[in-house]
């Protein structure tokens, strides 16, 4: 199911000011709180959806690449929060500080109990060198990860044979413990996670010898990737649940890959576009030349028409790199340079001083070569 437009989430244009995407968000989660909205699971997705929309636009790095590339330029930028294991607690914990008061203190709702709590493993960030080959076809790459997984022996349940478990004398198995406090206002009820088996509601009897209770073992996987067409530099996917696994069971945490782009030797990306420098010498600029030029699929030919001045652009459409989301492609640029010598000998030079004051080789300027450097400017800008 594809992703709502996060402005559209939080109600707000695309020119809000952060104090309004703010604002915006504090209206969402306490219209959708789940105090207020006690047994709909309707309004507990959409308080989740809403802080999502606000983990990406609360933040001027996420929502400059949000902006631009949409979805796809943000997929695990939250660093795992916001991702399938994501529960209300996590919110709360996350944007508490916008709300004031405590755990669930979204200005005096109970904070009722919402059950044991479940673990989330936590999530490791890698760096993927891809050539702009790979960027322009997609790649399927495989890594080693050193990583948290769960202990065969115990299956992940810390606890020896799996079986050795008894419910937490302090929360009787809840996972959470309620104190009441007198205060001016009255009594005031707060419910917060068990101190003594951290809101499992549950204690192990007799430990895993492999994993001393922990449920989770350091070992060494392959993880598959799959890219898409398109990424850039710094851009950032997630996978979902390679990241390390949980303490005794729970969700797995996310594996966060970051693109890094190897240089081309002979291309230089702007965007979608690739730029080439082509230089010419004299003669073949003014007489005329094919030539072969790189593209990210190998060579290609044209031809470099007589007259040819330097600074021309030749456009090769569709030559470039793919959009992120797989519609269009951008361009090869080839830059015309014409290379002077600086060094002749006297043979060289006797022939040169002969057209120096040809007709032909005096300098006609059009209106289009006076504001080559003006076309130049704009367009690198």
């Amino acid at each position: 199911m594809a992703k709502r437009d996060y402005y559209e989430i939080l109600e707000i244009g695309r020119n809000a000011t952060p104090a309004e995407i703010k604002s915006a968000y504090r209206k969402m989660a306490l219209k959708f709180h789940p105090d207020k909205n006690p047994g709909d699971p309707s309004a507990e997705e959409k308080f989740k959806e809403a802080a999502q929309a606000y983990e990406v636009l609360g933040n001027e790095q996420k929502k400059a690449r949000y902006d631009q590339y949409g979805h796809a330029g943000v997929e695990g930028a939250a660093g795992g929060f916001g991702g399938e294991g994501m529960t209300v607690e996590d919110i709360f914990s996350h944007f508490g500080d916008i709300f004031g008061g405590g755990f669930g203190g979204f200005g005096g709702f109970s904070g009722q109990q919402r059950g044991r709590r479940v673990s989330k493993g936590s999530n490791l960030r890698v760096k993927v060198k891809l050539s702009l080959k790979d960027i322009a076809r997609g790649v399927e790459k495989k890594i080693r990860v050193n990583k948290y997984v769960p202990c065969k022996p115990c299956e992940g349940t810390g606890a020896k044979n799996g079986t050795s478990y008894s419910n937490c004398s302090t929360c009787h198995g809840t996972g959470q413990v309620t104190r009441i406090s007198n205060t001016f206002l009255g009594q005031m009820q707060t419910t917060s996670t068990c101190p003594a088996c951290g809101g499992e509601g549950k204690t192990i009897t007799s430990k895993c010898d492999s994993c001393y209770g922990e449920g989770i073992v350091k070992e060494t996987e392959v993880v598959t990737l799959n890219i898409p067409a398109g990424v850039a530099e710094g851009m950032q996917m997630s996978v979902a649940g390679k990241g390390n696994a949980a303490r005794r069971g729970g969700i797995n945490g996310d594996l966060l890959v970051v693109i890094e782009e190897e240089k081309h030797p002979e291309l230089i990306r702007d965007g979608n576009d690739l730029i080439y420098y082509l230089y010419l010498s004299v003669p073949d600029a003014a007489l005329g030349v094919p030539v072969e030029v790189p593209t990210v699929e190998g060579k290609v030919k044209i031809k470099v028409e007589p007259g040819t001045q330097p600074g021309k652009i030749l456009r090769l459409r569709g030559k470039g790199l793919p959009e992120i989301n797989g519609y269009g492609k951008g361009d090869l640029l080839v830059n015309l340079s014409v290379w002077v010598p600086k060094n002749l000998t006297r043979e060289e030079a006797a022939i040169l001083e002969k057209f120096r004051n040809s007709e032909n080789f005096v300098p006609k300027p059009t209106t289009e070569d006076k504001n080559f450097f003006e076309r130049m400017k704009s367009y690198f800008e």
